[in-house]
């Protein structure tokens, strides 16, 4: 089992949500968050030492069987590239999942996912 987490453009959520429907994927969870994925320096503005601002982004993550792991990935980076792919259009994390387990039946493992 694997976890695909992924950071995208808020813009490209619906983008990725139809490709993953579209591939058959349809368990997903989504949260609003910020950061800075380039590396940018601080400045200073009028004498004060300013950091670089967060930039609001999206997060999916996806529980997978290890045999939907490319299929999920592919449908990601097709719907969330920008224009052949530009700067701050995001990343994709892939992680073992040790264990998964359903709360309302006890079910653990790929039956659970």
């Amino acid at each position: 089992m694997k976890l695909v987490t992924a950071i995208i453009r808020p813009d490209k959520l619906d983008a990725v949500r139809d490709a993953l429907v579209n591939a058959e994927i349809y368990r997903i969870t989504v949260s609003r968050c910020t950061g800075r994925g380039q590396a940018a320096t601080s400045g200073i503005y009028r004498g004060q030492v300013v950091a670089p601002d967060l930039i609001p982004k999206v997060r999916l993550d996806i529980a997978c069987n290890d045999e939907f792991k490319q299929i999920t990935i592919d449908a990601i980076l097709g719907a969330a590239r920008t224009n052949g792919g530009e700067v701050g259009d995001g990343k994709i994390f892939v992680t073992h999942l040790e264990e998964c387990i359903r709360i309302r039946t006890g079910e653990s493992g790929g039956e659970a996912i």
